[in-house]
């Protein structure tokens, strides 16, 4: 790719300002609240796309938010690129915990990114990895070296689901035809160790409700006379798991896939400190299912967590109730074979069946997704290593991901191509959490490595 690093450095403030400019929008598809700026947010993914060099480009309404549909055919002999990522960003509660506000981006050095990061709601998932690849056809466009078609689509919802994206999907299926997709919503082990993300795992989000008393009751009138839902949720909960930290739902486990000796091998290889991971997260101890180690726990095994819990009183000073209801929401994370809605299903089954005949449980399904695995024997997978290759001069390393992008699996199942997982993100850039950031360097490096994606796929298609 001639002149690619000169096009960067020339460009770089304009690129990280239009960044930022696009991270002041608080596109909170989760809270009603926020829909005008989810809206605008949009209309500026689209400009940007027009300004890219994109032929057409166009906001796509759903039953949600739009989808923001682009692409550039230059040889429809040629092979078809469609570039999946979304503009719509996680809740940014707890305000206080953030050490700048979480839509007036600053720029920071951090231990991880020495040369600077942009702190901002968004920033690595998924605005500014979206937005590398604008910025990538940007220097292809302009300096006419597009080696095959593209196409874009970047929507709205992926933070609660995508359910309108896979409708959009399945009515367009004409439209969206590719040779492979290319998505950026994922990261890599350092940013002197590239990797591949090459499996996703699954998700099932519930939230339940328990149910006591018709009313708050006096604590001392009514205490250890009648349940406490709050007391009696907790005890639920705690019992989903074993002592060896096991998911104790019956046929829970029945299609996980059981990874060979050989596979833990390689997968071992990747680096990876301990006492480092510990003390960047300010932790005495790893916590885990037995038998697996840190890396295997947070990639290739299912989880269940609670995300948030609440009942009663939590305001200032005391109010002596026994609470009639209380709540949690609990996201299971899933791996390959487990199928999403099969899972919910059995938890809401376990959960209801556990319940004590002095209350009342309601389990309310919100979103999920099956789990995924990208083969790494493709001409996408060669041309993806290739390129970082290119700009790092290492070898990724094939590693597979804790999180979860639900629709990756029915891409293949619509859209019958593979997905290739280019991230450039980092563990610690606190996505979901305050004071998420993404370092300049990532920026940069995705900008000039995408490219080069493009131009091997192009070649080993041939």
């Amino acid at each position: 790719m001639k002149d690619l690093k000169h096009f960067i450095e020339n460009n770089k403030s304009r690129f990280i300002t239009e960044l930022i400019e696009l991270l002041k929008i608080p596109s909170v598809s989760a809270n009603p609240t926020y829909k005008n700026e989810v809206i605008k947010t949009a209309n500026a993914v689209k400009h940007s796309l027009e300004k890219a060099g994109c032929q057409t480009v166009e906001l796509c309404e759903t039953a949600g938010y739009p989808i923001v549909y682009a692409e550039k055919i230059i040889n429809p002999k040629l092979p078809t690129i469609l570039v999946y990522g979304h503009y719509d960003v996680q809740p940014a509660d707890p305000l206080e915990l953030w050490d700048s506000p979480p839509y007036e981006p600053v720029i920071k050095k951090t231990k991880t990114h020495p040369e600077g990061a942009i702190f901002a709601r968004g920033a690595c998932d998924d605005k500014g990895q979206m937005y590398m690849h604008v910025k990538a056809l940007e220097f292809m466009t302009s300096t006419n070296q597009l080696p095959c078609n593209v196409k874009f689509m970047i929507e709205g919802e992926e933070e609660v689901g995508s359910s309108n994206l896979a409708t959009f999907v399945k009515a367009n299926k004409q439209k969206l035809e590719n040779d492979v997709i290319l998505i950026s919503d994922t990261g890599m082990i350092a940013n002197n160790i590239p990797s591949i993300t090459t499996g996703l795992r699954g998700l099932s989000y519930v939230e339940v409700e328990v149910t006591g008393p018709n009313r708050d009751l006096h604590s001392g009138l009514y205490g250890g006379a009648v349940a406490n839902p709050i007391n009696i949720l907790t005890k639920m909960i705690a019992s989903l798991h074993d002592n060896n930290n096991r998911i104790t739902i019956p046929g829970f486990y029945d299609n996980v896939e059981e990874l060979s000796k050989q596979e833990r091998a390689e997968m071992a290889k990747a680096p990876f400190s301990i006492e480092n991971y510990k003390k960047a997260l300010d932790i005495n101890d790893t916590h885990g299912e037995a038998g697996y180690s840190t890396n295997e726990r947070n990639s290739i095994r299912p989880t269940l967590d609670v995300n948030g819990i609440w009942g009663g009183y939590t305001g200032q000073g005391a109010k002596t109730v026994i609470p009639s209801k209380a709540f949690a929401k609990i996201s299971m994370r899933l791996v390959p074979n487990q199928d999403w809605k099969t899972i919910t299903q059995l938890f809401k089954t376990h959960f209801q069946n556990i319940a004590p005949k002095s209350v009342q449980v309601k389990v309310t399904p919100h979103h999920g997704g099956q789990g995924y695995v990208t083969p790494t024997n493709t001409i996408a997978y060669k041309a993806a290593s290739l390129a970082y290759q290119k700009t790092f001069n290492k070898t990724p390393i094939p590693q597979r991901s804790g999180g979860s992008i639900p629709i990756v699996a029915l891409f293949e199942q619509e859209l019958k191509s593979k997905t290739i997982l280019m991230g450039f993100g980092l563990d610690s850039d606190a996505i979901h959490s305050p004071n998420e950031h993404f370092g300049i360097f990532n920026y940069l490096k995705g900008i000039e490595t995408i490219p080069y994606f493009y131009k091997y796929f192009t070649e080993l298609s041939k």
